[in-house]
């Protein structure tokens, strides 16, 4: 017990005594002194006690060889600290400053790479996402042989994926929603959005792992669609719903769907041979 009490009275009086030397280097005007604390900081992993020191920094040693450098360490230790909304900020003013810096093409990487990292769940609002994906390919389009092209590839993937999720919840949300809000008599109803946004979706993502999915969604909005109408669209749109069936028998013959295609074209034909 005593040992252990020993043990934490030694590590407060580290601390403290830490914290005090930490206290007189930032107060301090010796900027040589203040540089190679924080460098030392940054090396060892205590970038919360970096930040401050090379906040200051930036602006003390700006025009002097080591400015870019401490620029560099503090975008790259609010990174460490997970503030990706800084980091990303502090990299373009980085590569802004010294678009041929030595740290240039990373710089020009992590503000990508910090975009990236605080990006939303798919549900939610994506502009960070089409903003790290432009990030991203920026990067591309400077160093197309970077020593991080293939991270930023990759990257680019996943971010796409995200978006076009965000674009598969959306459209089966309108079609959860159905005629929840207006209708086909009052100028359209949620099942053409659905239609809508996943056409577009499909559009801009031909090759999306979601393909199918998407097609479903469309196959059974434009069949809902039909049923809702007014009796002069009733005819056109339940010709619409199924082609639509028919072509997605052809495109995915083995669907687990497919006994819902075949089923309205049935209907469909019952209607338009009437």
């Amino acid at each position: 017990m005593k040992k252990n009490l020993f043990i934490v009275i030694a590590l407060l009086l580290l601390f403290t005594g830490c914290a005090q030397e930490y206290n007189r280097v930032y107060k301090s005007t010796n900027y040589s002194y203040k540089y190679e604390f924080a460098k030392e900081c940054f090396a060892n992993g205590k970038y919360s006690f970096a930040v401050p020191l090379l906040q200051d920094l930036v602006t003390i040693q700006k025009g002097t060889d080591n400015a870019q450098e401490c620029l560099y360490m503090l975008a790259m230790s609010e990174y460490r600290l997970k503030d990706y909304e800084a980091a990303s900020e502090t990299f373009k003013k980085y590569y802004q400053t010294y678009p041929n810096g030595d740290y240039a093409e990373m710089a020009s990487f992590y503000i990508g790479q910090s975009l990236y990292a605080g990006t939303p769940e798919p549900r939610l609002d994506q502009t960070p996402t089409v903003a790290a994906i432009a990030a991203f390919q920026d990067y591309l389009d400077v160093y197309p042989d970077g020593k991080m092209k293939g991270t930023a590839q990759q990257r680019l993937f996943e971010l796409q994926d995200k978006l076009i999720r965000k674009e598969f919840l959306n459209a089966k949300l309108y079609y959860n929603l159905g005629s929840y809000f207006g209708n086909c008599t009052n100028g359209g109803n949620n099942y053409e959005a659905c239609i809508i946004t996943a056409e577009n979706a499909l559009n801009d993502f031909p090759y999306t792992p979601l393909r199918e999915d998407f097609a479903i969604l469309v196959m059974k909005s434009k069949f809902e669609l039909a049923q809702m109408s007014v009796e002069k669209k009733k005819i056109q749109r339940y010709q619409d719903a199924e082609d639509e069936c028919y072509g997605f028998i052809n495109e995915y013959p083995d669907s687990k769907e497919r006994e819902t295609a075949e089923k309205y074209i049935e209907k469909c034909k019952a209607y338009t041979k009437e």
